[in-house]
Order: C-alpha cells, then sequence, then structure tokens
C-alpha cells in the first residue's frame, strides 16, 4: 500500500498505482486463513499481474524486443519451464477447484514476467523475476511441502523478502526513469 501511495506522490503511472493498490489487497486477502481468503488473494494478485502487463507493454519496445537479445528470450525459456513444472507439480497436489483458478494464475505471471522482458528498465526485469521466484515459494510452500517440513519457517520469510524487493524494483524501475 505504501508503494501505491509512493507511486502517487510522484506521479507515476496509473497502472503502477493501480497493480500495487491491487497487490496490497492481495496481502491482506491471504494474512486471512482458508480457500476464501487464498482465492480472494489469488483473484488480487491476478487482477494486478493483468495491469503490470499492461503497464510493461505500453512502456516497452514490443514483442519483438524477446528475439532481438538472446540473453531476454534465455530469461522467457527459463520463466517458461519453471511454471511449467511449477503447475504440473501443483496440478497433482491441489483438489480440483483450485486446478483452473492456479492455472490462470500461473499464465498470468508468466504473461507478467514476458511483458517485463519487452521494457528497458533493468529494475522492472529483476522485480517481475524476483515476483515469479516468490510465488513460485509461496506455492511451493503451501502445496508441495509436508506441513512439518522444517523449511516451510524459512520460506515464508523469503517469500517475503523476494515479493517485497520485487514491487520495490518495478516501482523503482518506473519512478526512476
Amino acid at each position: 500500500g505504501l508503494l501505491a501511495a509512493l507511486a502517487v506522490m510522484q506521479g507515476g503511472p496509473l497502472l503502477l498505482v493501480a497493480a500495487l493498490a491491487l497487490s496490497a489487497a492481495g496481502d491482506a486477502f491471504l494474512s486471512g486463513d482458508g480457500e476464501k481468503a487464498f482465492l480472494g488473494g489469488l483473484a488480487s494478485f491476478l487482477a494486478a499481474h493483468v495491469a503490470y502487463v499492461a503497464l510493461f507493454l505500453e512502456a516497452g519496445g514490443g514483442i519483438g524486443l524477446l528475439t532481438a537479445e538472446s540473453w531476454r528470450g534465455a530469461i522467457v525459456l527459463a520463466l517458461a519451464i519453471f511454471v511449467i513444472v511449477m503447475l504440473a507439480a501443483l496440478w497433482r497436489r491441489v483438489g480440483p477447484a483450485l486446478r483452473i483458478p492456479i492455472a490462470v494464475y500461473v499464465a498470468a505471471i508468466l504473461a507478467m514476467g514476458i511483458s517485463a522482458l519487452t521494457t528497458f528498465h533493468t529494475w522492472v526485469i529483476t522485480g517481475a523475476v524476483l515476483f515469479v521466484a516468490s510465488d513460485g515459494l509461496l506455492a511451493a510452500e503451501r502445496f508441495l511441502l509436508a506441513a512439518i517440513s522444517p523449511h516451510r519457517v524459512w520460506m515464508r520469510y523469503a517469500v517475503w523478502v523476494l515479493y517485497y524487493a520485487a514491487q520495490l524494483a518495478i516501482t523503482l524501475g518506473f519512478l526512476l526513469s
């Protein structure tokens, strides 16, 4: 929420403000327990990712940039492999009611990551990759680890650090450019 306020005060793009505000709403939902809270968070972050995709494509140099520089294409490939592997692992572990919402969300975060690569802002690209990593850890912690796994503790902290670093990097990418 504070980053959304900062973006407003600094005259940041409206889509950036919207994505940050929707992410703050997602944080609020995810602070609760249960499937309803999870689905509310998922929907908020889905909308945030759609806003980020629109923002990145509007600010970017076009999809052709992804093939013009090999490092961008390599990151696209890595992101695609990562989300396919995560989706396959999650598909077997979540109930039928969550499969489609999670698949839609995974597609949206992949689109967000790819669209960030069409920008010329290193901070934005870094933030998008950190966001994907954060969501991957969150999904693994929530759905793939055993309830008594000792890894849950550090993963929860890592999710928040990566997530806030991602949002800050994206915000700075637009406010400092």
